[in-house]
């Protein structure tokens, strides 16, 4: 009953060592670690080297002659993973020395594909414990957790069994929003449990990022992405209410921002979800009216929102930075 967790590494030289060690010091037995260097320029790998040079564990490293993003290294991962359950680690990030085995015992024990926990918003001098809702079949978590906008398609907080991934890999070559494909792979499974805990330490260097701007690639690869969901859930039995929630949900940022420009890319993405904004009863109020306000050109109203959020939420948490 191996598990393979699979951590892609590029430039991330001021935190690969904390991440390695809590991977080293895992208290479930049976894992093989696959470190993929994905052209990392910097000293990253030298350091995770070490570290798991301390441990007697099945430690594999795998290595892109060149940097192929994100996704590509995922599927480098996924491709020599030989362990019947797959879990994500992100490099810059780190997990509670009993995640793997919480996780592990509760599939087991409940039966389930998936189990999925809580994590920490991680700010370095302070953190936020962020909740997920609990569900116990793939379709509810896809329909009321991730389309609904209530539970996180993260790929790190999930131990998914590796069968649920045949024929379906990450977007190489689209990078942001490349963890929508956990989307397609719950909907396969059946069963799925919540272990109540915040295990996994979601590392952000800046919690106000989400006001920066968009490219042009960041936006081209999430259309992508989204069109890339909506196609792989064809057939599963989403209704149209359910995928007008999703779309919402993704061009939600646009708004966050508090920016005239990115106003404007809301309105123009996906304006035939915007009549179901009132109709999703899992979100907040305040959630759902900043989007009606938008829906209605109350701009004004919006930069309201955003100014509180920014200066109520995110100063309190530079404060004890």
């Amino acid at each position: 009953m191996k598990v393979s967790i699979i951590i892609p590494v590029y430039q991330v030289e001021a935190y690969a060592g904390r991440c390695a060690r809590s991977l080293m010091e895992q208290t479930f037995p049976d894992i093989e670690f696959l470190f993929v260097d994905d052209g990392s320029p910097d000293g990253s790998m030298d350091i995770i080297r070490r570290v798991c040079g301390e441990y007697r564990r099945e430690v594999h490293f795998l290595v892109h002659p060149e940097n192929k993003g994100l996704p590509a290294a995922r599927n480098t991962g996924l491709q020599a993973a030989s362990g019947e359950w797959i879990l994500h680690v992100d490099s810059d990030d780190y997990l509670e020395p009993t995640m793997v085995q919480k996780l592990y015992e509760a599939a087991v024990s409940d039966g389930a594909d998936l189990a999925y926990c809580d994590f920490y918003l991680d700010f370095g001098g302070s953190r936020r414990r962020l909740r997920n809702p609990s569900f116990s079949d793939g379709k509810a978590l896809v329909r009321e957790g991730y389309l609904a906008g209530t539970a996180k398609f993260n790929v790190w907080n999930k131990l998914v069994r590796a069968s649920l991934f045949e024929g379906i890999r990450f977007p190489e070559g689209h990078a942001m929003g490349e963890d929508m494909t956990l989307i397609p792979v719950t909907a396969r499974a059946g069963r799925v449990v919540h272990v109540p805990e915040a295990l996994y330490h979601w590392y952000k260097s800046n919690p106000g990022a989400y006001s920066h701007a968009f490219s042009t690639r960041h936006l081209e690869d999430v259309r992508f992405n989204v069109d890339r969901t909506l196609a792989l859930l064809s057939g599963e039995g989403f209704s149209e209410k359910d995928i007008a929630f999703f779309k919402l949900n993704i061009k939600l940022p646009f708004l966050l921002s508090g920016r005239k420009e990115q106003f404007r890319l809301w309105e123009e993405w996906f304006p035939e979800a915007n009549r179901y904004i009132l109709d999703n009863h899992l979100l907040p109020l305040r959630t759902r009216m900043v989007q009606f306000f938008a829906a209605h050109r109350l701009f004004f109203l919006v930069r309201l929102y955003c100014f509180a959020v920014d200066k109520l939420f995110y100063g309190f948490h530079r404060l004890f930075r």
